[in-house]
């Protein structure tokens, strides 16, 4: 029943995640998005993660995983994002 309970949870958090990634994704926009707490939020997803496969947990390895991919491609477009701005202030 435990399991059950933590693939719910799993399923639900990790889904409230997708359409925000999506968005991203598809507008490209990062500008409402801080880097700092993107950079510690794929960091911890990424521990999730490998404590769910420590302790051979299902849910908390599937969700996180599912998350941990599209943070990291969040992340990269934030800091592509990031790059590009402080390149064209330099060149100002």
């Amino acid at each position: 029943m435990h399991e059950l309970i933590g693939l719910v949870a799993a399923i639900l958090t990790t889904a409230s995640f997708v359409p925000q990634a999506v968005m991203v994704v598809r507008t490209g926009d990062t500008a409402g998005i801080s880097l700092i707490m993107y950079i510690m939020f794929t960091v911890g997803v990424a521990g999730w993660t490998s404590y769910g496969l420590l302790i051979g947990s299902f849910p908390v390895i599937a969700a996180n995983v599912v998350t941990l991919v599209l943070a990291t491609l969040i992340l990269v477009m934030k800091l592509r994002a990031v790059m590009a701005n402080r390149r064209f202030v330099a060149r100002a």
